[in-house]
């Protein structure tokens, strides 16, 4: 008993030591970061808008394999893409350790899946829509991946899903505030990025992230939930459809993007560095570095899939599978409809391809078969699908080589 109430200690820590949580409108560094964002939000909506509604969705479905992916990594989890789709499929590994990555990724696309869905629309920066995501995420984890070890005395903790800490924790050289705190803290976190507009919340995205992690408001899970959060604010923010992931960027440069959240935890430098406790310059730097990879991510993803050079890399794929067996021929007309329409219907194959009926049911089964089409249902139209599988022959670099 006494233990458990000296865990939940308030030392009484100020709020003001996680201040500042904005990049104040006076810093020399707004104007730049302003520019940064509303250079991202332009890009963003023209990817989105380059896409026929039903590559969008296919591709998303990619996405989130893809973030789950590189945010594992960054967790030192290194789940196969393959494998992670083998998980949707309900489809695991024997080996115990390499089916636990695989239920933990099942996990992350689900709640993925779900702030995409609009799941937490309204409430992304608040303490109820943390607390979800990392239930969510927990309630769904083998009970192996609810341990966390402590590094220093070796005790194993079991993570709670949807519980704040009750005992304090170090973090690398961070030690953060009292689990008695942690309430106070994230009402002050609700009421200054739970109220931002979508300009605003661009340009505060960075902040968010980094400032949930000095709270650390969970026992462990507390990297992955601020990152399904940023990509919870961003979706809302911008008219991004969900096809880039910052997680890829931030994967592919993980020791800046560590060295980017320590800084931010120091002290302030100066009297010219801001008015907060905090330093507002590092907090301004790890704002660039995230909007630029941000807009990196877009970039990659707008070279990635312009539409002519997806149409040769798919159709080569397809007239290579029809020359060897894997698919049957004038299936590139079918290919070559969905992805100029968005959808096909299936009555409308027939008339693609000249052939009877039959032919037509046997070229979409061929096709469903290889996972390259989907459909809701069996009379539904036909939908272009990104299988990981094919990752690299349509959408090369999205996941490293092999």
């Amino acid at each position: 008993m006494k233990a458990d109430v000296s865990r939940l200690e308030d030392r009484g820590e100020v709020i003001a030591v996680m201040e500042p949580l904005l990049v104040s409108e006076d810093s020399a560094h707004r104007p730049n970061l302003t520019e940064l964002a509303v250079e991202l939000a332009a890009k963003s909506a023209g990817l989105r808008r380059s896409l026929p509604e039903g590559a969008i969705a296919a591709l998303a479905d990619l996405v989130r394999a893809m973030n789950c992916y590189y945010s594992n990594l960054i967790e030192g989890h290194d789940t196969h893409p393959v494998d992670i789709e083998r998980a949707l499929r309900n489809d695991y590994s024997d080996e115990p350790g390499k089916r636990n990555l695989q239920l933990e990724a099942k996990a992350h696309v689900a709640v993925q899946a779900w702030i995409d869905a609009g799941g937490l629309a309204g409430r992304v920066a608040t303490r109820s829509g943390i607390c979800e995501i990392h239930q969510r995420f927990g309630e769904q984890l083998p009970d192996d991946l609810l341990w966390a070890e402590n590094p220093e005395s070796g005790e194993r903790i079991r993570m709670e899903p949807g519980t704040l800490r009750d005992r304090d924790v170090k973090v690398g050289a961070h030690v953060p505030i009292s689990p008695g705190a942690v309430p106070r803290f994230l009402r002050r976190f609700e009421a200054v990025y739970g109220q931002l507009g979508k300009a605003a919340t661009i340009l505060s995205a960075a902040a968010a992230h980094h400032r949930l992690l000095w709270i650390h408001p969970f026992v462990d899970g507390n990297g992955r939930v601020a990152r399904l959060m940023s990509h919870a604010m961003l979706r809302d923010a911008l008219d991004a459809g969900a096809v880039w992931s910052i997680a890829r960027g931030l994967a592919r440069q993980e020791s800046a993007y560590k060295a980017h959240l320590s800084a931010c935890d120091q002290p302030r430098r100066g009297d010219l560095d801001g008015r907060g406790s905090r330093s507002e310059a590092a907090l301004a730097d790890f704002t660039r570095f995230f909007l630029q990879t941000c807009l990196d991510q877009v970039t990659f993803m707008e070279g990635l899939i312009e539409p002519r050079q997806l149409r040769v890399r798919i159709q080569l794929w397809v007239e290579e599978q029809v020359r060897t067996g894997g698919l049957p021929s004038r299936s590139g007309n079918v290919m070559d409809a969905v992805l100029y329409r968005g959808e096909l219907p299936r009555g409308d194959v027939a008339g693609l391809v000249g052939t009877g009926d039959r032919q037509a049911r046997r070229i979409v089964s061929a096709m469903l078969k290889a996972g390259v089409l989907s459909a809701r249902s069996s009379r539904a139209p036909l939908r272009i699908a990104f299988p990981a599988a094919l990752a690299s022959r349509w959408l090369p670099g999205l996941f490293p080589a092999g």
